[in-house]
């Protein structure tokens, strides 16, 4: 039987993904964290462990779900089923923020398995609104929308980056989820400061941030979600913090999954540049 829960807001305390391999191990420490965040599509069935060990987590814990399967860029209409398994999904867990990407990967029916990047023009802004207001509308919840690591620029874009990003949250009343993780990466990848792009977004619009490792193959930073977060992409979360304030940080950690306790090391220094933050404020 599914128990009704209330809503719980996500505090600007530092928080982890929960994945299926910690399960039991979470629910058996109950480690002092401020949020978990899950990803949406991996509790869309009816049933079984997933829904089971997430209803009891989020018991404990504020909850937040990321989406990666929207494919709010895409120019194939809306999936109505995967919109429909979203809402079913929010209404169960009442989850205090929910999240999507700032890309495309689906053709039809056919879904590519990756988050690709759009050509930053007038047009693809006017279109990503457009479907955002769409989804929001939907779920009946004001959603995240988070900025992607690429790995390509497309040469007709005409609109930097942040500006895009920027802007598709003031045309649509979405927030942002603020990767600083892939804000360095695609620095790195296309020569920008990418202390320019944190300057340019609109501190009110962040409602949470990333951060997680990378890997770098044949001159490419590749975001993949399998390391520890570099001392550089902590710089730029101190540098992010200085700037919009505190938020709520999570640790992601998707691909050679360590020990439970690794992530939790990792919160804990967010948890701290955070606490710094907040110290430094009050001051």
């Amino acid at each position: 039987m599914t128990t009704q829960v209330a809503k719980k807001p996500i505090p600007a305390q530092a928080g982890i993904g929960i994945r299926h391999v910690h399960f039991r191990e979470m629910l058996e420490r109950l480690p002092d964290i401020g949020w978990l965040e899950a990803h949406s599509e991996n509790y869309f069935g009816d049933g079984g462990q997933p829904l089971y060990y997430l209803e009891q987590l989020r018991a404990h814990y504020p909850l937040s779900l990321h989406g990666v399967g929207m494919s709010v860029g895409s120019a194939s209409p809306l999936d109505q089923t995967h919109l429909k398994k979203l809402k079913k999904l929010c209404d169960r867990f009442e989850p205090g923020l929910v999240s999507e990407h700032l890309c495309w990967g689906r053709v039809g029916e056919y879904h590519l398995n990756e988050l690709l990047p759009l050509p930053y023009t007038e047009e693809a802004l006017a279109h990503v609104v457009l479907r955002i207001d769409a989804v929001q509308e939907f779920i009946g919840r004001k959603i995240l929308i988070e900025n992607l690591s690429s790995y390509l620029e497309y040469k007709h874009s005409t609109i930097p980056e942040w500006e895009f990003l920027a802007e598709t949250a003031n045309r649509s009343g979405c927030g942002i989820l603020l990767d600083v993780n892939n804000i360095y990466v695609n620095a790195c990848n296309h020569d920008f400061d990418p202390h320019k792009y944190i300057e340019a977004i609109p501190p009110d619009t962040v409602g949470e941030i990333h951060l997680a490792g990378f890997e770098q193959r044949d001159g490419l930073l590749i975001d993949t979600h399998s390391r520890n977060v570099t001392d550089d992409v902590w710089d730029l979360y101190q540098f992010t913090l200085e700037i919009i304030g505190p938020r709520p940080s999570l640790i992601e950690w998707d691909a050679d999954i360590p020990e439970l306790d690794v992530l939790l090391q990792e919160a804990s220094k967010a948890q701290s540049i955070l606490q710094s933050e907040k110290n430094a404020a009050v001051a």
